[in-house]
């Protein structure tokens, strides 16, 4: 997957290139204005660290080379687009990249271009008090949220296929949210102190020659030059709208008929890949990965027309040969064709929202339960129908509610018993929630068994199966009738460790890997190999003769 990250041509590897270095620059920039909140002096000091690499010459080459690539290469992606169809988190993060450069250019005339200029020393302070009191301090405020906005979904765009950015997303999102905060934190308590002292007026000659403040004529000449860039980005706002349309009139006598076999059928200029074809004329077409030809997941079944298409190029192949994709499958962002299509969406939505991405699944690390009624077959044998179904329904009532407090829910019931998944954003929680289920539905059943002796009835005796594992979680069955459900080695060993509970004549089974998740040593624990039938591994468990007792076992290891 790693490698993955880099293919591509050279605009899109150069795009993401300097797109981190951008990136890098602003998480350092937000973390020194940031410190603003503690001291001035704080502030200072990691300024002129910074200054030592992105003001010595290398430093200097590689920020400007990529402040005029990166938008350069944006908007020359943007001429040569088929369509301006697009997802809407590509679409804001599109918008927001046109808008920074309206507002960077102010920024950067008045402290880099000041300092090769003017030799003005352009420290926060300096720049704090250029905008204070006025509406510049609000415009460059925005201009922090829009760049690190228009950061992070880039950053996310190009990361979310891999499994450790998944994990790791929730973290990232609370830093998504704390850099910008904490940068305007600082800036707000640094720029009240700097100004209080410029208003009051007796530092205010000193700080004045220290920044070497510009003169009336450099200020001119400032306010001239940012005049001049924004003309220039206009203009070239101008010739990237100019080259779209005059691209989009020569196209426009060259079109190519496709034909959905689930679906429409269009005509689409030639040029464009089947995936923008799609997007260009509403027809909904997953892609996970943006066109990138990574995630796979626009592949399309050539019913007809195969002949008229190349090749696949190595990237594509090596994408299709990673899902062992059949002879007369493409990747829909890959092709461009030439001649008319009948193609077969592999990832079809279905006309509901929802379903073209639950349906591909995501893999998950959550706990399980398998729980069953022993001896129901036996007990019911000489009951009538609606006896069976009193029964069950009395025995679910008290024991599903468990579940469900302790934040699980019941993914399929299975005639006298059911499986229940415990999801939640990391291991050791759905762990720690599949643990309390147990021991509340251990619990439960004894309250209902008094209850049911209570009315001279036999009591009820169960089994339970518990452990954790990679689960795949999606959407399977036929379009419009597919429910959410979960599948994986992970569902077949919980299985088996509850079928092994009646072997061992005991109410719970526990697998070591739920254990070591929730964060309980097992050393002290008497766990026991089982070799269980379909499993690979041996699986190392916990039996308990009742899940009730279940905390006091668990005592005996530390947390």
């Amino acid at each position: 997957m790693a490698s993955a990250l880099w293919r591509g041509n050279w605009i899109t590897r150069t795009r993401i290139i300097t797109g981190l270095v951008l990136m890098t620059y602003a998480f350092f920039h937000f973390i020194n204005l940031g410190l603003g909140l503690f001291s001035p002096t704080a502030m200072e000091a990691m300024q002129e660290a910074r200054h030592v690499i992105t003001r010595n010459p290398l430093g200097i080459v590689i920020m400007a080379s990529s402040l005029l690539l990166h938008p350069g290469l944006a908007l020359w992606r943007l001429a040569r687009k088929r369509s301006l169809r697009m997802p809407l988190g590509e679409a804001v993060q599109t918008i927001l990249g046109l808008l920074i450069p309206l507002q960077l250019l102010s920024h950067i005339t008045h402290s880099s271009v000041a300092h090769h200029l003017f030799a003005v020393r352009d420290d926060y302070p300096y720049i704090i008090v250029l905008m204070w009191n006025s509406p510049v301090i609000w415009w460059q405020s925005t201009l922090l949220l829009v760049v690190w906005i228009h950061g992070c979904i880039g950053l996310h765009f190009w990361l979310r296929l891999t499994r450790w950015w998944r994990k790791t997303l929730p973290y990232m999102i609370g830093l998504a949210v704390f850099i910008p905060s904490f940068a305007l934190a600082g800036l707000l308590s640094e720029g009240r102190r700097i100004y209080d002292i410029f208003v009051e007026g007796s530092q205010r000659a000193d700080l004045m020659a220290y920044f070497n403040w510009p003169t009336p004529e450099n200020f001119a000449t400032l306010r001239l030059t940012e005049t001049r860039l924004l003309q220039i980005f206009l203009l070239l706002l101008a010739l990237t709208a100019c080259a779209y349309g005059l691209q989009k009139l020569r196209r426009s006598g060259r079109s190519v008929h496709i034909s959905y076999s689930d679906g429409p059928s269009i005509t689409a200029e030639k040029g464009m890949t089947l995936l923008e074809m799609s997007r260009s004329h509403a027809v909904p077409h997953t892609s996970l990965c943006g066109g990138k030809g990574r995630c796979t997941t626009c592949r399309v079944v050539i019913d007809a027309g195969s002949d008229g298409l190349p090749p696949p190029a190595p990237p594509e192949a090596r994408s299709l040969a990673a899902v062992k994709a059949q002879p007369n499958m493409r990747l829909a962002c890959q092709i461009r064709p030439e001649a008319p299509l009948t193609v077969t969406r592999m990832f079809h939505p279905s006309g509901r929202r929802k379903r073209a991405h639950a349906s591909q699944g995501r893999e998950q690390q959550l706990a399980i339960l398998f729980l069953d009624m022993r001896g129901f077959t036996a007990r019911t044998s000489a009951q009538l129908p609606y006896d069976v179904v009193f029964l069950l329904n009395r025995f679910f009532d008290a024991v599903v509610p468990c579940v469900i407090s302790s934040g699980g829910h019941v993914d399929k019931y299975l005639g006298d018993g059911f499986l229940a998944v415990f999801d939640a954003a990391k291991a050791q929680q759905s762990a720690q929630a599949a643990l309390r289920a147990a021991c509340q539905i251990g619990l439960a059943l004894e309250t209902f068994n008094q209850t049911l002796q209570a009315e001279g009835d036999e009591p009820i005796k169960i089994g339970m199966g518990l452990h954790l594992g990679e689960l795949v979680i999606g959407e399977i069955g036929a379009a419009g009738h597919a429910p959410r459900t979960i599948i994986g080695d992970t569902v077949n060993a919980a299985s088996r460790l509850e079928g092994a509970s009646k072997d061992e004549g005991v109410e719970l089974m526990v697998s070591a890997a739920v254990l070591h998740a929730a964060g309980y040593a097992t050393s002290d624990l008497e766990l026991r190999t089982f070799h269980l039938r379909g499993v690979a591994e041996p699986l190392m468990a916990l039996a308990l003769r009742q899940a009730a007792t279940l905390p006091e076992i668990l005592q005996r290891s530390e947390p």
